[in-house]
């Protein structure tokens, strides 16, 4: 057992979980305590039984109620230096004992779990993505990506499966509402990733076994799921890798959890 759900992906809140027999874990913790303790127990999985929170970094859609599900259930939560030093309000939350810092590019083990963050291009204090380890198995988490480069990629390669950024389409975004200043500050290098750039990283990777991929954090006002998919899947095409036994592609909910992906099933 090794697996994978995705409780809410999107620009208005982010909480992910993964699970091995004995190991169960969040990474970020951006909605509401209440709607991540319901989304946990819709999957039927004990919010008490959570070893441990991991988080990229301090933007808002990724801790906003990470203090209150420390406090309430005594979770540990793993973060380093920087971004503990970035949000002082939720590090006031959890308690001394439960605050953990990890090193960028040093593993670490929770439970059965093996982690290694890696940094990625966002405009945070320290952002990072996560490699999670278990048996012959990698999950790779990588979001919040301004831009894909070859150290990204070197990170990535030999995953199993991907949750990876498809946040936005360059028109839709140009025709947002968003003033030009956020505009910019999305498509610049140190932004979000866009869906184009998405599949080209997905066809890459599928030459180091890459299966199964679930794109995430959409942003609600310059991306549809639909468009999402359908640029990955024509980025495939282009370079004829897609097909049903080569890969499979989903698109996280913003709203609600997705499947559970059982990388060992």
């Amino acid at each position: 057992m090794f697996k994978f759900c995705s409780l809410y992906s999107g620009s208005s809140g982010n909480s992910l979980f993964i699970q091995t027999p004995s190991t169960k874990i969040l990474i970020d913790a951006g909605e509401s305590a209440k709607k991540i303790e319901a989304a946990l127990n819709s999957i039927d999985v004990n919010p008490q039984d959570i070893d441990g929170i991991l988080v990229t970094h301090e933007h808002c859609d990724h801790i906003k109620g990470l203090g209150t599900l420390s406090k309430k259930f005594h979770i540990p939560v793993y973060a380093n230096l920087q971004t503990w030093e970035a949000m002082p309000d939720i590090a006031n939350k959890v308690t001394a004992e439960n605050q953990n810092n990890f090193l960028i590019n040093q593993s670490f083990d929770i439970g059965e779990l093996q982690v290694l963050p890696f940094s990625i291009p966002h405009d945070a204090a320290n952002p990072c993505g996560f490699n999670i380890f278990y048996k012959n198995q990698k999950i790779s988490i990588a979001t919040d990506i301004g831009h894909i480069d070859s150290r990204i990629i070197k990170s990535l390669e030999g995953s199993s499966f991907i949750l990876l950024e498809s946040n936005y389409d360059p028109n839709v975004l140009k025709c947002s509402r968003y003033p030009y200043s956020l505009k910019q500050r999305i498509a610049g290098p140190n932004g979000h990733l866009s869906n184009e750039a998405a599949g080209k990283t997905v066809s890459y990777l599928m030459n180091s076994g890459l299966k199964n991929v679930l794109l995430g954090h959409l942003s609600k006002e310059n991306n549809f799921p639909e468009l999402a998919y359908k640029t990955v899947v024509d980025e495939l095409c282009l370079n004829s890798k897609f097909h049903d036994s080569a890969i499979k592609i989903g698109v996280a909910s913003r709203y609600a959890p997705s499947a559970v992906v059982d990388l060992e099933a």
